[in-house]
């Protein structure tokens, strides 16, 4: 069984962010009883550093406990660095995917991984790329976009250009939703983060993006969002409005099933209907692990999503 949606810190990057702990305001904090440190940067973004984050012997055995046989980690999120200069998110971008690429050598029947990139400059985002792949990675891990800066935005064409070139996976995770109205009740976790996600899928879809950049494969975290429940009211505005219609050659419902998506939907009628709508060989097992609200262990379903994912069988 693979795993495709997993979060991992090296311990070069934790020691890039004690050196770097002044730039990057980056605190250590006790929040609860019986946690461990919480690592919160720049007063914005705060997770558990459990040891199954930054103890590479704990995270694979853990992995292997549930009977995952390969797993493709990702950086996680938190640390993109997207609201740093482009020196710091550059520099972390390298530390971090070197670092990745490292591990996966040690393992590599059972570990590839995705990059992250400083997004903030899609030129050096193309570089760094090019230079993740260069070293073994399979991609990288982006943010939905940046602030009001949707991915579709002319000025993220040099990076998708070299994502193209290289045929590379693009796996797409949103942060916390900052919406005003969901401050509440951990709703921008809940459905914020999956609103994130949707927002972004359906801009990239009624762009017509993929057919501009066919060689792209874009996985989507936790199950597409809201998405792939909507298709209905997508279809149906490409009927009735061009402002819908005019970037597309098909139906929105013909090019859902031209992205891939996690399982990262805690719920079995869920992930069927997913399936259900767009092939089971566009749908990919994912955990979330090692964050709270992951789904452990991951579910099992068809690997062909995993053999068109990696373009070939990973024995």
């Amino acid at each position: 069984m693979h795993d495709f949606h997993t979060h991992f810190i090296p311990v070069d990057v934790l020691n890039w962010i004690k050196e770097n702990q002044k730039t990057v305001n980056a605190r250590w904090a006790n929040k609860e009883e019986n946690k461990e440190p919480f690592l919160v940067i720049n007063d914005k973004w705060g997770f558990e550093l459990k040891n199954s984050f930054i103890d590479f012997e704990v995270f694979i055995t853990q992995q292997e406990k549930v009977g995952v046989t390969h797993s493709m980690i990702s950086p996680i999120p938190q640390l993109f660095l997207y609201d740093f200069p482009l020196e710091i998110t550059t520099e972390i971008s390298r530390v971090y995917n070197k670092a990745l690429a490292d591990l996966k050598k040690e393992i590599p029947e059972k570990i590839s991984a995705l990059g992250t990139v400083p997004l903030i400059n899609p030129v050096k985002a193309a570089e760094i790329l090019n230079e993740a792949i260069s070293i073994g990675l399979k991609g990288a891990i982006i943010g939905p976009g940046l602030g009001h800066q949707m991915l579709s935005d002319p000025f993220f064409q040099p990076f998708f250009e070299e994502a193209n070139r290289l045929k590379a996976i693009l796996f797409i995770h949103p942060l916390l939703s900052d919406d005003p109205r969901l401050k509440n009740r951990m709703m921008p976790n809940l459905i914020g983060v999956p609103w994130e996600t949707t927002v972004c899928a359906t801009d990239l879809l009624l762009s017509g993006i993929i057919d501009k950049y066919p060689n792209i494969k874009i996985l989507f975290a936790h199950g597409g969002g809201f998405l792939p429940y909507q298709m209905g009211r997508l279809d149906k505005g490409y009927q009735q409005w061009n402002l819908v219609s005019s970037n597309l050659q098909a139906s929105p419902s013909e090019y859902l099933k031209r992205f891939w998506y996690d399982t990262v939907l805690w719920n079995q009628e869920s992930i069927d209907l997913l399936v259900k709508t767009v092939g089971e060989d566009r749908v990919v097992a994912g955990s979330d692990y090692p964050f709270d609200l992951c789904v452990w262990p991951p579910k099992e379903i068809s690997e062909k999503g995993a053999h068109t994912l990696l373009d070939y069988v990973v024995k």
